[in-house]
């Protein structure tokens, strides 16, 4: 079993910042890409940020220059770093992984976290 256990949101006013986490444990091998997802009320879940094994990364215009994704590859973790957070930030968020398992022969599967909420106020 693998687990992606995340931490860090939380009340914020406009301006301020947060730093998520998201820890991978369990029976894995490996990991590739990982990356963090979002989910406003009312809207579908949007890709907010992600990065590859060797430390490429992506993000969505709205955040570009306002969050970091970083990753402890020892430590098999995520964050993603929020500043300048505005109103229309205000989301669940998700952490997402493309794991190796430790099988034979290897099987890979896309993992998500429970979510957590993040809520910036204005």
């Amino acid at each position: 079993q693998v687990q992606l256990v995340e931490s860090g949101g939380g009340l914020v006013q406009a301006g301020g910042s947060l730093r998520l986490s998201c820890a991978a444990s369990g029976r894995l091998s490996s990991i590739k890409a990982m990356g963090w997802y979002r989910q406003a009320p009312g809207k579908q879940r949007e890709l907010v940020a992600t990065i590859t094994s060797d430390g490429s990364t992506n993000y969505v215009d709205s955040t570009k220059g306002r969050f970091t994704i970083s990753r402890d590859n020892a430590k098999n973790t995520v964050y993603l770093q929020m500043n300048s957070l505005k109103p229309e930030d205000t989301a669940v968020y998700y952490c997402n992984a493309r794991i190796v398992l430790l099988t034979f022969p290897a099987y890979e599967s896309d993992y998500w976290g429970q979510g957590t909420q993040v809520t910036v106020s204005s």
